[in-house]
């Protein structure tokens, strides 16, 4: 990394020209999860599945995805981080070929898993790449590196009711086709070259066969947490994560996972941040939609312009996020994002209750989305200042686990909690969403209490 990207007036225009590049990949990644999502019913009609199968297309992609996390740090250590990007990308890029060239739904849930198993590492790799050469800056670009994914969600939705429409579902997948091929050539010509690891880490075959389908088992009983082999499934899970962390515990830095990292104390309050970030703003793409259309009785179309407001709110404080890290703090901004996210909720909390008011609803959804821009970064920043550089891979790889896991934990608990609201007020509306709505503040006020543990500056770097 040049010295002009450590020095606290600007920044090496190397750091603007890899985010510029690296960002292509998490974009490709969350615009295809956002397009297939709001298409399930269109593929299914066209392929003659029925919705349990067809879910397999998303269902399956995730797995995949939980499955090749915890093989980034070792092949980084092994092929370099600029080969091993390349690769994934290429792999991304044809995967999304074959889906739309898949003739029935199984011959399309097998590309979707290879879709996983390659674009699962992409969002990793960027936080990564962009993590070795911005330094101690990453405050200062991730929220600029962010802007694009935040947009797939809003455009998302959009873009796939215009493809289905006019040219139909296998462009969903097409579409992905020339940004792979500009996304691959700009990687190849601009991306920092970086050499693989002096000393290669030996493949940790014990604790790979332990944490993937750890992460795998966890995933799919999370989904299904009120059947019998969710159940299963998630016992399974708890007891080959139990496993894979007493052998990393032994292997120490030879293991897949150093999970001595969370032995940091810096490290473990940003990635337990992160977790509970994560879980709030999944558990609030479940939650809200519901306490909308079905407590309100509002339109699909409805419920989504209203939900704009929160991605508006995300949109106007991410950008300066950064800035507002690097003069109040890490601890400053986190936990004042969380706070916000606290007031947020109650509103919501009081209409479930009492009654609806829109000129309410909207300024809570923006107050939230302004809230869970602002958590994010500062922990993020805070998780790789806490660590030495060399071990960026694996602490990237630890800190993606973590975050991937609290959307699935959280969803499931609220899930679990709406169906019981249901059972308990038959017909009430809205007051069968006040018991999720309280876990909701409940989990919010524990990330606050989190993100006040975090450092009020970054430490040091060591790199």
């Amino acid at each position: 990394m040049s010295e002009a990207a450590d020095t606290p007036d600007r920044l090496d225009p190397l750091v603007w020209r890899t985010v510029a590049v690296v960002v292509l990949g998490p974009l490709m990644t969350q615009m295809d999860a956002t397009i297939v999502g709001v298409s399930l019913s269109s593929i299914g009609q066209a392929l003659h599945a029925p919705i349990v199968t067809v879910q397999w297309v998303i269902g399956g992609y995730l797995l995949a995805l939980a499955l090749m996390l915890p093989l980034n740090g070792w092949l980084v250590d092994r092929f370099g981080a600029k080969t091993l990007y390349l690769a994934c990308f290429s792999a991304f890029t044809l995967a999304s070929l074959l889906c739309g060239a898949a003739r029935s739904i199984d011959g399309l849930i097998a590309a979707r898993l290879l879709q996983g198993l390659s674009g699962g590492l992409l969002a990793p790799m960027a936080q990564m790449m962009v993590a070795r050469v911005a330094g101690r800056h990453m405050a200062r670009v991730i929220g600029f590196m962010a802007m694009p994914v935040l947009l797939a969600p809003i455009l998302g939705p959009s873009i796939a009711g215009l493809i289905v429409a006019h040219a139909g579902w296998r462009w969903l997948f097409y579409v992905n086709l020339p940004l792979g091929i500009l996304g691959l050539v700009l990687a190849a010509l601009l991306l920092p070259r970086d050499a693989p690891a002096a000393e290669r880490r030996r493949f940790d075959a014990l604790g790979f066969l332990l944490i993937s389908p750890a992460l795998v088992s966890l995933l799919y009983g999370l989904d299904r947490a009120r059947q019998p082999a969710g159940l299963l499934s998630l016992a399974a899970g708890l007891l080959l994560m139990t496993g894979f962390v007493l052998h990393a515990l032994r292997s120490k830095d030879r293991a897949l996972v150093d999970v001595r990292l969370f032995g940091n104390r810096i490290f473990r309050s940003a990635t337990v941040a992160l977790f509970l970030s994560n879980g709030v703003a999944f558990a609030g793409q479940m939650l809200l939609p519901l306490f909308l259309i079905v407590g309100w009785r509002f339109s699909p179309s409805q419920a989504g312009w209203t939900l704009a407001a929160q991605g508006l709110g995300m949109l106007c404080v991410y950008p300066a996020t950064g800035s507002l890290t690097a003069r109040f703090g890490c601890r400053s901004v986190s936990a004042g994002g969380a706070l916000l996210g606290v007031l947020a909720t109650l509103p919501m909390l009081w209409m479930s209750l009492s009654g609806f008011s829109m000129a309410l609803m909207t300024g809570a959804l923006f107050l939230r989305g302004a809230a869970q821009g602002a958590i994010g970064v500062p922990a993020l920043s805070a998780s790789y200042a806490a660590v030495p550089r060399e071990t960026i891979p694996i602490a990237t790889t630890a800190s993606n686990i973590a975050q991937r896991l609290g959307g699935p934990v959280a969803t499931t608990v609220l899930a679990l909690l709406v169906a019981s609201g249901q059972a308990a007020h038959p017909g009430s509306g809205p007051r069968a969403f006040t018991l999720p709505l309280l876990a909701m503040l409940a989990l919010q006020s524990v990330l606050f209490c989190v993100a006040s543990t975090l450092p009020i500056r970054l430490p040091p770097s060591s790199r």
